[in-house]
């Protein structure tokens, strides 16, 4: 059939395998991140993002029609410091009001929403026989009301499902003289008060909500009154009070003080401490002068006995004596010696003439012997004196230390008195004190209590307002817009940020490293779509692309033996070996397609032949290669199926019958040797064959294969060390991504070679 030697004829030929050569340089691209691209994502989900702009558009404007309109009506009231109801500035600075002036004026906002307030509010207004608070108001029907109430239910049911049962925040207990319906209509009128303290002044808006605008007002207007009133009552009984208390304490307090007064006179004429602070007087000086004087006598016997330690074991007759400045420096001892100097000079002037017999010579002699004796006798004198001097020290220190300890208590003695009587002083002028600060608040009370100034005073009264403040259409459609964009575009970004499969050219060359040999359009249908078939101009024309890449980017000389590979099932890496073979055909190659996948092989479906011989026949030598090749409708098109499914096909394709069929296929009669391989995820197979092929192509699907698949796919790939690895794009869908497409390849990118309707491949 054609010049193909038989396997088992052909000798077996052992194949290194080929070194491993740098992948071409990865095509990075050049154009810039543009907010566009982010925008994208937003198109290609366009449908979802809609959705989820009309529903939650929708659902705020149902909100917001099925709301029931609320009117505000704002009353304003000036609250001012204290002291600026103070008399004559009486207790201008007591500290028990005014000492913090935020947490003042933060009590008097919770007194304005207090449930004793309230009820002051409540009652004036007869609220118990208002319908809207009795719960006597007739019900309200229409459509809107149903959808409100409807909404009302779906939220707490939803609330009950997604959220855990919390406690019930507590709330102001009911007073004593409140009923259970008074305390709920109370419970209810302070829920719509609203207290808005105006920044950097002393006014405080009171707001009001309710359906009813006059009723707004009105209840706006009296809770401003209620309060000043209120407030003006709670100063007047708190300073009556106050003056109450302050007549029993002064009673109490002037007893204090008569009594610490006798005690007082009873202790001195005890204890005779009249003259206390005369005594004192005498004592302490006394006592001080005793500290001072034993301190300097301790000092001088310190000194004393340090002169003493260092002359005492010296030798009066040893001239080592002298190198103490004590005895060098003695008087003394500084005429002696300097005499038994002179001595000795008339001696030595002499002696130069006479003989040591000479009587003047043994006169000398003499007066030197008393002269050395002189100078012993001062030197014992000055250590005599040094001892004297030290034992004075010491009885002089221990006179004083014992003068000083008498004095010592003498002083404890008067000091135990002065401690008493002083406690008792201080006791009585303390009640003193406190007495007549007791009876200056009084006298500052009882003015206070005859003015009836407040610190609280209307300013504004609430007007009916003409318009309710909620719902406002205009405002929410604008919000629920917003809201709207933002959830869809959310939406759209999550979805795009999730999906973590390769969709794009740049995420063949960035994130793998891999060089884009071509993209393969998506065709709809469950048909397997064949260029010897009707098919979409664009997908013939991609895979025409491919040829042109397969073409210039492997050797120029002798046939190309490709492997076609994917990381998992389903990603179209046997319909892209079938169509690549096919277009090679057709450019006028002789196209070997070979399927190697024989665990799950599926080429022989597609062309359309029987697989009852193939390779596995051929590796275990059942067949020859001529009776496994068969011809196809394409006259340059020949296909090898992959035969029975054998047990172990890894060690067939690892066989040396493998590795010598694909070396004299590389030199056989065809120029292109295309072999569909398994997913390298799923087995070894795909390895084993990258090793004996001039390039493979790693088929990727689009929006469908995950790039941490692919990577390590493309690890265990690259650890058969091929020739040269680049990738194609399956499955792209144009008019999902068509802004992408549109932005980095031209609008006109997919309808550049024609329109896309179909056309036979031929």
């Amino acid at each position: 059939m054609f010049d193909t030697h038989d396997l088992q004829q052909a000798p077996a030929i052992a194949i290194e395998a080929p070194p491993q050569l740098p992948m071409p340089p990865v095509a990075q691209s050049q154009q810039p991140l543009h907010v566009l691209d982010r925008l994208s994502a937003v198109f290609k989900h366009r449908r979802v993002a809609g959705a989820a702009f009309v529903i939650v558009v929708m659902a705020m404007m149902v909100q917001t029609y099925s709301t029931i309109p609320l009117y505000l009506a704002t009353a304003r009231v000036m609250i001012e410091d204290e002291r600026s109801i103070a008399v004559a500035n009486l207790n201008a600075n007591d500290p028990m009001f005014w000492q913090d002036s935020t947490q003042y004026y933060n009590t008097q906002y919770s007194i304005l929403k207090s449930r004793v307030l309230g009820q002051r509010v409540v009652r004036r207004l007869h609220l118990q026989d208002n319908p809207a608070f009795n719960g006597q108001a007739p019900p309200r029907r229409g459509p809107l009301i149903a959808v409100r109430n409807a909404r009302a239910s779906l939220g707490k049911a939803i609330r009950r499902l997604i959220t855990r049962p919390i406690q019930t925040p507590a709330v102001e207990p009911a007073a004593p003289d409140e009923n259970a319906a008074e305390a709920g209509i109370i419970s209810q009128f302070i829920g719509s008060i609203n207290i808005i303290p105006e920044q950097t002044t002393r006014l405080v808006s009171i707001q009001y909500r309710s359906p009813d605008p006059r009723f707004a007002a009105l209840a706006a207007n009296t809770i401003a009154e209620e309060y000043a009133t209120q407030n003006l009552d709670l100063h007047l009984d708190n300073v009556l009070g106050k003056l109450a208390w302050l007549d029993d304490e002064l009673k109490k307090q002037q007893q204090k003080v008569t009594d610490s007064e006798a005690a007082m006179m009873q202790y001195r004429e005890q204890k005779d401490a009249l003259s206390l602070d005369s005594s004192q007087n005498t004592v302490l000086p006394r006592l001080n002068s005793l500290n001072d004087s034993v301190t300097r006598a301790r000092l001088a016997r310190l000194q004393k006995g340090q002169v003493y330690e260092q002359v005492r074991a010296v030798k009066p007759d040893s001239d080592e004596a002298d190198n103490l400045s004590i005895i060098a420096t003695s008087p003394g001892v500084v005429t002696a010696k300097s005499r038994l100097a002179d001595l000795n000079s008339q001696r030595l002037t002499l002696s130069s003439r006479y003989m040591d017999t000479h009587p003047d010579i043994q006169k000398l002699d003499a007066q030197i012997a008393i002269a050395k004796k002189d100078l012993i006798a001062q030197r014992q004198r000055v250590i005599e004196t040094a001892k004297t001097d030290y034992e004075a020290a010491v009885a002089e220190e221990r006179s004083f230390a014992s003068s000083l300890e008498d004095q010592k208590r003498v002083a404890m003695d008067l000091d135990r008195k002065s401690t008493d009587y002083s406690m008792l002083q201080r006791q009585a002028d303390g009640d003193r004190k406190m007495y007549d600060t007791l009876l200056q608040e009084q006298k500052s009370l009882q003015v206070i209590s005859n003015s009836r100034s407040n610190n609280v005073q209307l300013m504004d009264r609430a007007e009916v307002p003409a318009a309710p403040f909620t719902p406002n259409p205009r405002k929410d459609w604008f919000t629920a817009i917003m809201a709207g964009l933002l959830v869809g575009v959310g939406l759209a970004f999550g979805i795009e940020y999730l999906d973590d499969t390769v969709k794009t050219p740049e995420d063949i060359t960035k994130v793998l490293g891999l060089p884009l040999l071509g993209l393969v359009p998506a065709i709809r249908g469950e048909r397997v779509p064949l260029l010897s078939e009707q098919v979409p101009h664009d997908f013939g024309e991609a895979f025409r692309s491919l040829r042109t890449s397969l073409v210039f980017t492997g050797k120029s000389e002798g046939p190309r033996v490709i492997a076609v590979t994917s990381s998992q099932p389903l990603e179209g890496k046997t319909t892209t070996a079938c169509n690549l073979a096919m277009v090679l055909a057709l450019g006028g190659s002789r196209v070997l397609l070979i399927d190697a996948d024989m665990r799950r092989p599926g080429l022989h479906k597609i062309v359309g032949i029987p697989n009852s011989v193939g390779l596995s026949h051929l590796l275990v030598g059942q067949v020859r290669v001529r009776e496994a090749v068969q011809r196809t409708s394409e006259a340059n098109l020949f296909v090898m199926t992959a035969g029975r499914t054998p047990p172990n096909p890894s060690e067939l394709l690892a066989s040396e019958r493998m590795k010598g069929f694909l070396t004299n296929l590389a030199g056989g009669p065809f120029d292109w040797v295309i072999i569909d391989t398994p997913p390298v995820l799923a087995v070894t197979d795909a390895v084993i064959v990258s090793r004996l092929v001039s390039n493979v192509v790693f088929v990727v699907g689009s929006e469908m294969t995950r790039r941490g698949h692919a990577e390590r796919a493309l690890q265990t790939l690259l650890s058969g060390r091929p020739q040269s690895i680049g990738a194609v794009l399956n499955r792209v869908d144009f008019d999902r991504n068509k802004y992408y497409y549109a932005r980095y390849y031209g609008y006109q990118y997919k309808s550049y070679y024609g329109q896309t309707n179909t056309t036979p491949a031929a």
